[in-house]
């Protein structure tokens, strides 16, 4: 637990530092809302701690349980069923998801249901997590799946009213966070274990996040394309007054969060519990163990979630606002930058695959340099999108199109296993942090900005965010590969 606190404060400072430096010096914010978020980052990090404390001891050894167990039934209508079934209650559990839905109701003003939202985007994942599954089993090219995906999705994109593609990739990136990565990550690695060939068990723990996350933009688009819907109206109001004291704040809130936490993770204890019951029958010792692990992820998220509702998403709209309508663009684009650099740092998911990472290499790929790839790939993402906001010319698909031209084309030159990783990062890189705080951040941007339109150019972010570290870890390992090859020619 003490390790845990100290590598989440060490996390959350960057960005605590990000805001007070911009409140004192040219966006400066009501003290109100200053102490709002300096309690919210006090639930942050406790929040923060004791989740993945619950995630290390509950979720990810769960998540490994059943991919061992899907691949031990020898059955492939198990291993579809398997899938389906995770696949659509893993992301209905999560919170980034829960949040995104919300934001795109309040947005539209309802035009576009968040209970909509959560189960197209539920299907379309419980689709792709089955056909994941299938291609670690069935041991077909990770990157012909990436390649066939993108491609179809490129199609829809052109189909699909221009409201809706930013919505769509959003969405994408909001379904992989702090519940849905530890535990896909777990079962493709479950299953990859099972495996007699070490290289191929290897690359196969990798990619099934990037895929399982590619369903919801094609389900989204596919709904657009059948509702016919467009031509939807947007709008913020970033000057919301909250009239209750800061303690009322965040009771209702956890009160709120204590619920909704409890739905968002009660289907995953369910279907671990069945597997328990009929398959698994783990001793009582371990069981208790992951009891405890699944309590520590229900505290962990309420004050996590909390934190963010009540003190994070208000300071990210202010901050936002109040930085574009100063008007000084430089300053606003670089805040962007920054912003998206410190924010990934918080990111729960990043320390976990970043781990898994160091663990399934033994180490012969250290974080550090993941995490450094990560951090500029973001950056750049949220930079790019604030440009969106100030040039009106400039389009969502005008930086999506080359982008994925660029990692689908980095992935047929790249090792298999930096592709999965790739794929997955920009998955991981969308968590709650930038879900929540950077998202609203570029809303209230949006909201300040004339000529602006909060729902298209106020979306789009997290699709840019889950974009940019497939590009930068696949450029990463392309020069990881040719150091290696040198420096085997040197010994030779």
């Amino acid at each position: 637990m003490t390790e845990k606190f100290f590598e989440v404060i060490q996390s959350v400072l960057p960005i605590v530092l990000f805001v007070l430096l911009l409140h004192f010096t040219i966006a400066p914010l009501e003290m109100d809302a200053l102490g709002r978020f300096l309690m919210g980052t006090a639930f942050v990090v406790i929040g923060l701690t004791i989740f993945l404390v619950g995630v290390d001891i509950s979720l990810s050894p769960i998540g490994e349980y059943l991919g061992k167990g899907i691949t031990l039934s020898n059955k492939l209508w198990i291993v579809v069923a398997a899938g389906l079934v995770i696949g659509f209650f893993v992301p209905i559990a999560e919170p980034s998801l829960l949040v995104l839905a919300n934001q795109i109701s309040t947005v539209t003003g309802g035009a576009i249901g968040s209970m909509t939202i959560l189960i197209v985007v539920a299907m379309g994942v419980a689709l792709m997590v089955a056909l994941g599954i299938l291609r670690i089993v069935m041991n077909f090219s990770m990157k012909n799946l990436f390649l066939g995906t993108y491609l179809l999705i490129l199609i829809l994109g052109f189909l699909a009213p221009g409201e809706f593609l930013a919505i769509a990739f959003d969405a994408s990136g909001a379904t992989t966070g702090a519940v849905t990565v530890p535990f896909l990550l777990a079962i493709a690695t479950g299953i990859a274990q099972m495996k007699k060939d070490s290289r191929s068990s290897e690359e196969d723990s990798f990619g099934l996040v990037g895929i399982g996350a590619s369903g919801a933009i094609i389900s989204v688009l596919i709904l657009s394309i059948l509702s016919g819907q467009d031509e939807i109206q947007g709008s913020l109001d970033p000057g919301a007054e909250i009239t209750a004291n800061i303690f009322q704040v965040f009771g209702a809130e956890m009160l709120r969060q204590a619920q909704e936490v409890f739905l968002a993770i009660s289907p995953i204890v369910m279907i671990f519990l069945v597997y328990q019951i009929f398959s698994l029958k783990l001793k009582r010792q371990r069981l208790r163990r992951i009891v405890f692990g699944l309590i520590y992820v229900y505290i962990g998220l309420i004050f996590f979630l909390s934190g963010i509702n009540a003190g994070f998403l208000e300071t990210g709209t202010l901050m936002g606002y109040n930085l574009a309508a100063s008007g000084n663009e430089v300053y606003l684009l670089l805040a962007s930058f920054v912003l998206g650099m410190v924010t990934i740092l918080a990111e729960p998911s990043v320390s976990v695959q970043t781990r898994q990472i160091e663990d399934i290499t033994g180490g012969s790929i250290k974080g550090g340099p993941i995490t450094a790839a990560l951090s500029i790939g973001v950056g750049l993402a949220i930079f790019l999108s604030m440009l969106r906001i100030l040039v009106s010319d400039l389009e969502l698909w005008h930086i999506l199109l080359p982008g994925y031209i660029l990692a689908l084309g980095l992935s047929r030159v790249v090792p298999t296993h930096f592709v999965g990783m790739a794929f997955d990062a920009g998955s991981v890189a969308t968590g709650p942090m930038v879900t929540t705080f950077v998202l609203v951040f570029i809303q209230g941007a949006a909201q300040a900005t004339e000529g602006a339109n909060v729902l298209i150019d106020g979306f789009g972010m997290i699709a840019l965010v889950a974009m940019m570290p497939m590009i930068t870890l696949q450029l990463f390992g392309f020069i990881y590969t040719l150091r290696s090859k040198a420096l085997e020619n040197e010994k030779t």
